[in-house]
């Protein structure tokens, strides 16, 4: 363009932007807008000035408004920020391409070294009169880039509201035409690459535009998405969300929320929209545009998370975290409507017996067919929950009488009974049901479960099979039970605790060189208790350990004794429960330690062990008797013949003497079947390399039998009842005669 002196500059009005965007702000920009700054107005007067006549302060307060300058960012027009000495303080991304300067240094170039020489005097006049004017300034004339070729512009200047800065727009003398076709087919390649869907709706809520990645998410072309309806996209709920919706981006609010859409093919999308309002520049909604992220996966995974922290995977009811929920919920409704629930807590009879002897998939199989059926006896408004294991429960809620309590109690009961077939196998359980009622036996949460559980043991201690309501005598025994395992830490520390020796008979010589060692406790108020009485609290609070290894300790000292003055070969088992087995690992070494310093050989001891202890994970089992017989010690498998497999765990496991269970010794003389079987138990033991005892003798006709069949040790109230040490040692001293054959 040739230079035209007196015409280069022009004023113009001014336009202020209005308080909300115009369509199309946030990718173009208006000729003409000015910026007020009314709250860096006040701090004009700032006396730091750096060398561009621009005060520091300022150039931080450039900083925090730079939000308000991404606006121009991607415009298609040059958009730079001048200082006095017309050093470029700020350039969007054409600005800086136009001349050739990098975007991130700006303020190493002066914008008036771009304006051709033989046009400075139009530059600087305009300049002059921009920082001092109220309007916008017009000017055309030419620059060059650094290094480069000229072109043509026209270029807008403003005073920047603050008076220390100048805002330029520059537009090539090509027009805005060529400038915003090159812009349309800028962001057309952003908009169809980018990896967001981007939808855009009319003020009738039809649609105007998507991208690729839009359409590809919902399964359809873009031109079938194209002036339809948003609803065409929605299910009935969605349908009533988008009008709350719709009124909201009418009333001008911008939000970010998570929506349902529907797929061509019917499957649920789930996204989040950040939703922005379109008004004209006169205020008038014309639709909205949004920018929407498929969040299906993500929110499947939640959902995923969510139910695994408040349901059983196996049987997919509620677990204890969703049960209490649940039992909070129904308990405010019985307040309300002042009516009562009650809770059942149901106990599967057996159901480790069965998982023991079929294996976990068997069981997992009971477990589900017994959701089954309880489920089958409530109903859908009732909540069933599993807590764990074989424990279940029900909230029967809404009721206005007990009648149906029972009913409902009793069907449960008959179902379990029934058979359950598992693949061709038979397994025979019961349950025992506790119940407890909202709000005459508990108004607490916690309490009210924990009587429901206190009646269940009451049924299951009733024989099983059965429910029973709480009573206040259940809750008496309760307290006791708290009572003893309070009394319990006294014990030890009060010496309480009593051994008694029940003698093992040598059944062909009648001597007695083995003793099995008795744990009783002396209570200061309710006198001796057998251990049935405290040693399942001992077990609850872990104090089994300690007493435990008290226990060992004593019957060493005892056997020190023995061994000197009886027999150099005397030995004495101590019992071991299941707990104690899992919880006294790092007793070993100093139980060998304490043998050594009392001179007594590892052999002294058998420890003596029940079935169950073998049921509960070989491996580990395998592990502690092997350190066992590292250790030099013997163990005995007590009870045997009550369990399962037993047969493979005599081949399995490092045992030394098989103890007859008394319930077969007790009707030997009545039942072929049960003296056949203990001499098959004989044979089979001794071929294994294992000694035989049988417990519970109680008649001389049994004493013989057993001697038939050529067990080797016996003990029972026939040869004595378990005594103290001194009134033992004399029985051990003078034998028990041997039975003549």
């Amino acid at each position: 363009m040739d230079k035209q002196p007196g015409s280069a500059y022009q004023s113009g009005s001014m336009q202020r932007a209005g308080d909300r965007a115009p369509a199309g702000a946030a990718f173009g920009y208006r000729m003409g807008t000015r910026f007020p700054d009314p709250a860096f107005q006040a701090r004009a007067g700032e006396l730091m000035v750096d060398p561009c006549g621009v005060t520091v302060d300022r150039l931080r307060y450039e900083e925090e408004q730079a939000y308000f300058n991404e606006l121009y960012l991607l415009a298609p027009v040059g958009y730079f920020l001048v200082g006095f000495d017309s050093t470029i303080l700020q350039a969007n991304l054409v600005g800086a391409d136009m001349l050739g300067i990098a975007r991130a240094r700006p303020g190493c170039h002066h914008f008036r070294a771009f304006i051709a020489p033989s046009f400075l005097p139009d530059f600087d006049a305009l300049f002059s009169v921009a920082l001092n004017s109220q309007d916008p300034q017009t000017c055309r004339l030419q620059m060059a880039r650094a290094g480069g070729a000229a072109f043509h512009v026209t270029l807008l200047a403003s005073a920047d509201g603050s008076g220390q800065a100048c805002r330029v727009v520059v537009e090539r003398a090509e027009g805005k035409l060529a400038a915003l076709e090159r812009s349309e087919e800028r962001f057309r390649r952003i908009v169809h690459s980018a990896e967001e869907g981007i939808w855009e709706i009319d003020a009738l809520s039809c649609t105007s535009f998507v991208n690729p990645k839009m359409a590809s998410m919902l399964g359809y072309a873009i031109e079938d998405m194209l002036d339809q309806p948003l609803v065409a996209f929605m299910d009935e709920e969605g349908k009533g969300i988008l009008e709350r919706n719709i009124a909201r981006r009418q009333a001008g609010i911008a939000e970010r929320h998570e929506f349902k859409f529907v797929r061509k093919d019917g499957q649920p999308v789930w996204t989040t929209m950040a939703t922005n309002p379109i008004f004209d520049a006169s205020g008038h909604y014309m639709g909205a545009l949004a920018l929407v992220t498929d969040i299906t996966e993500t929110r499947a995974s939640t959902e995923l998370i969510w139910q695994q922290a408040n349901f059983d995977g196996l049987t997919g009811l509620p677990n204890r975290h969703m049960f209490m929920d649940r039992l909070k919920l129904e308990t405010r409704k019985a307040d309300r409507n002042a009516a009562f629930l009650a809770l059942l807590f149901i106990d599967l009879d057996h159901f480790k017996e069965v998982n023991d002897r079929l294996g976990h998939a068997k069981g997992d199989m009971v477990l589900v067919e017994a959701t089954r059926r309880i489920a089958s006896c409530v109903r859908t408004t009732d909540t069933l929950a599993r807590l764990g294991g074989d424990e279940f429960t029900v909230i029967l809620a809404g009721l206005d009488h007990i009648g149906s309590v029972e009913r409902i109690a009793r069907s449960i009961v008959a179902q379990l009974s029934m058979p359950f077939d598992l693949n061709g196998e038979k397994a025979f359980l019961s349950a025992s049901v506790g119940i407890a009622l909202y709000p005459p036996d508990a108004k607490d949460l916690n309490d009210l479960v924990e009587r429901a559980d206190q009646a269940m043991y009451a049924a299951k201690n009733g024989g099983r099979n059965r429910f029973s309501y709480f009573t206040s005598d259940l809750q008496e025994a309760a307290c006791m039970r708290q009572n003893i395992a309070a009394d319990l830490r006294a014990a030890i520390a009060a010496q309480q605790f009593e051994i008694l020796y029940q003698p093992i008979v040598s059944l062909q010589t009648g001597k007695v060189r083995k003793a099995e060692a008795l744990l009783r406790w002396r209570h200061p108020t309710r006198g001796l208790l057998g251990p049935a009485e405290f040693i399942p609290f001992a077990e609850s609070n872990g104090l089994i350990v300690e007493i435990g290894d008290w226990v060992f300790r004593e019957v060493a000292k005892q056997l020190q004794i023995w061994q000197r003055d009886i027999d150099p070969d005397f030995q004495v088992s101590v019992n071991k429960s299941p707990v104690q087995f899992r919880r006294d690992a790092d007793l070993y070494e100093s139980w060998l330690a304490y043998l050594n310093d009392m001179g007594l050989p590892p052999q002294s001891i058998v420890i003596e062990i029940t079935e169950s202890v073998l049921l509960e994970g070989h491996e580990q089992v395998i592990e502690r008797l092997r350190q066992y017989r590292a250790m030099g010690l013997q163990v005995a498998l007590d009870d045997f013949g009550t369990g399962y497999s037993s047969l493979s765990h005599l081949k399995r496991f490092d045992i030394d003497y098989v103890k007859i269970d008394q319930s077969f010794v007790a009707t030997l003389e009545d039942d072929l079947g049960d003296l056949a079987l203990c001499e098959a138990i004989i044979v089979m033991a001794h071929k294994l390399g294992l000694k035989v005892v049988a417990e519970g003798v109680e008649t001389k006709v049994q004493r013989a039998l057993l001697v038939d069949a050529g067990c080797d040790y016996a003990q029972g109230y026939m040869f004595s009842h378990p005594v103290p040490a001194a009134e033992f040692e004399k029985m051990a001293r003078g034998g028990i005669g041997r039975i003549p054959l």
